[in-house]
């Protein structure tokens, strides 16, 4: 069995053939599916997903860095009401991104800090969105650090003290097709890490593995990732699959 631990299948990408896509991903052995929430926008079609397949997908709850603006406190006010309302398996997806615009910083170190505490408080993983701010949120995370904060830092392209540091924290790292790309850089950093530190994820609809990069990504697509990792790992795939799916189901609790 394997879990794609970070999927957006209930976006508008999906709205035409969302039941085929369940189905495919079926199919291929990918048989839990985890749904990182972005923003109050996208909650309703998120839950609507998971309670129609609720063997299957497991919701988050958060808000995306990428959210943050100037009304970010309603935001997070109705994350709270949210967690209160219904079961989620953790917070997610949060974090600090830098690449597309540094006005929010303060904001987005603010709502990523106070998420952080809500999920120490309900005992949940974060999902780590981490793009040109490593430093920012390590230091967050560090600041927040004690036995109740665990997570994952989700499609993680770092170097090799970063996840000696992430690790270090009890956070796992989430690979995804990014690992099938020519000349990723991945490989080498990845084969020195213990998978036990390892989850996969396909990002859906982003990031599409080769051999079908240029293309919507979808969760079935995790097999081509799970072969690559199992392929650095001199590994069969069913090791890497069993190996990861039992991280994936040890933090989600699914």
């Amino acid at each position: 069995m394997l879990v794609d631990t970070h999927s957006h299948i209930y976006s508008e990408d999906f709205s035409n053939d969302l039941e085929e896509v369940i189905q495919r991903a079926f199919e291929n052995d990918v048989r839990k599916i985890v749904l990182p929430n972005i923003d109050s926008s996208s909650v309703k079609k998120m839950l609507d997903l998971a309670d129609k397949y609720p063997q299957i997908c497991y919701p988050l709850i958060g808000l995306h860095p990428t959210s943050v603006n100037e009304d970010y406190e309603e935001e997070l006010e109705l994350i709270e009401f949210w967690i209160g309302k219904r079961k989620f398996y953790g917070i997610g997806e949060v974090g600090i991104d830098l690449y597309w615009d540094k006005t929010f910083i303060a904001e987005q170190t603010n709502a990523f800090r106070r998420q952080i505490v809500l999920a120490k408080k309900y005992e949940l993983p974060v999902v780590v969105h981490v793009r040109e701010s490593f430093d920012e949120v390590y230091a967050v995370l560090q600041n927040e650090k004690d036995d109740r904060l665990t997570g994952v830092f989700h499609s993680f392209t770092g170097t090799a003290e970063q996840a000696r540091l992430i690790t270090g924290l009890g956070f796992k790292l989430g690979i995804n097709g990014i690992i099938t790309f020519k000349n990723n850089g991945l490989d080498q950093l990845i084969s020195k890490i213990d998978p036990s530190h390892i989850l996969l994820e396909t990002d859906s609809p982003y990031l599409t593995p080769v051999p079908f990069r240029g293309k919507r990504n979808e969760s079935s697509y995790l097999v081509y990732v799970a072969q690559k990792v199992a392929e650095i790992y001199q590994l069969p795939v069913a090791e890497i699959t069993r190996i990861t799916a039992k991280n994936a189901e040890n933090l989600f609790k699914i």
